[in-house]
């Protein structure tokens, strides 16, 4: 694997344990200690992080360090596509689901 390659899928990676937990950049960067804008370019793989704060995040995340670094935890666009398409379904379904609790014991939203 090439340099620009391991940096693809370290930062695809950290996206993806980010995204798992829901946690936004400022979150994550406050767990770690670095700043929002550091976390962006390492997402963006423009910079790139020490030894200490990759055993920062694999703690953060609850995996092996190695983790960050594997290929296969990248998820493809069609994984993206139908797990952002679940999400917008739980949503509309949850919002409904409101919407008929508050017009059943009329609750003024």
């Amino acid at each position: 694997m090439e340099e620009a390659e391991l940096r693809q899928v370290f930062s695809s990676n950290i996206k993806y344990y980010r995204g798992l937990r829901g946690w936004s950049q400022v979150k994550l960067a406050e767990k770690i200690g670095i700043s929002t804008n550091f976390l962006a370019d390492i997402e963006t793989g423009k910079s790139w992080i020490s030894s200490l704060t990759l055993v920062k995040l694999a703690k953060c995340f609850e995996i092996d360090a190695y983790e960050l670094f594997k290929p296969e935890n990248t998820p493809n666009s069609e994984v993206n596509e139908a797990v952002n398409s679940l999400i917008r379904d739980i949503n509309v379904t949850f919002e409904q689901s409101l919407k008929q609790i508050s017009q059943k014991y009329h609750i003024p939203h």
